[in-house]
């Protein structure tokens, strides 16, 4: 259900946006989307996993704070973030 932290690197190295960059929205809302994507597969063998299905309404929301803030801070950034992800509209 958690992501290796081989993929968790990769992730960082893809969507930083200086070197050594580990904080910025796009890296944060990138490994959250991977996470939340692990967890829908687990719900598909899974369904009654209620306990799991809490933390992904927890992971999914604070997505949702990261992506809200970086649209009010640089719209740009967050169209492009959104469409490299393919998440939302």
């Amino acid at each position: 259900m958690s992501i290796t932290a081989e993929r968790k690197a990769q992730l960082i190295e893809e969507y930083a946006t200086s070197k050594g960059d580990t904080g910025s929205p796009e890296v944060q809302i990138a490994i959250l989307s991977e996470r939340i994507a692990n967890l829908t597969e687990h719900f598909k063998t899974h369904v009654k996993d209620n306990h799991s299905r809490r933390g992904l309404l927890k992971l999914v929301s604070q997505r949702r704070q990261l992506l809200d803030f970086l649209r009010r801070k640089d719209e740009a950034r967050y169209r492009k973030l959104i469409e490299r992800l393919g998440i939302r509209r």
